[in-house]
């Protein structure tokens, strides 16, 4: 007999809405933020700036995979929360250990201070939401 897999919820559904929408809204704003910072002053900071368009990056993949729901999705969102989580925790160190590689902020300076830290809350709270939503055997 042959195991099926069933998720309990979809990903884009319920809470998963709002965090997709937060992911969106993150997205938009670390674009902006890298876009108009690379375009007008990349040799300032140039590692600062780069890292907040890779971030603004994998805001907008992570936001489509969890969006999208099917198994390719997760894997996708799987990815990038965890890449983002990695991304924020390795960043906010360095830029509190040695402030002068980021000689302007980014949107992981100081686990995201100047976004409130929610660049610190987000890939743990898509991480547990894929968690919650994982397939089940049935």
């Amino acid at each position: 007999m042959v195991e099926t897999r069933t998720p309990r919820l979809a990903t884009n559904s319920g809470p998963g809405r709002l965090l997709i929408a937060v992911y969106l809204l993150f997205a938009i704003a670390a674009t902006s933020r890298a876009g108009l910072q690379i375009a007008t002053k990349l040799d300032e900071a140039p590692v600062a700036y780069l890292l907040s368009a890779v971030a603004a990056l994998i805001y907008i993949v992570a936001a489509v995979g969890l969006a999208r729901a099917g198994h390719a999705g997760r894997r996708v969102a799987l990815a990038c929360c965890s890449v983002e989580l990695v991304g924020v925790l390795g960043v906010g160190v360095l830029s509190l250990v040695d402030p002068e590689l980021f000689p302007d902020e980014t949107v992981w300076s100081q686990f995201g201070s100047g976004y409130g830290y929610v660049p610190l809350v987000l890939p743990a709270l898509g991480l547990l939401w894929l968690w919650h939503t994982r397939p089940r055997p049935t």
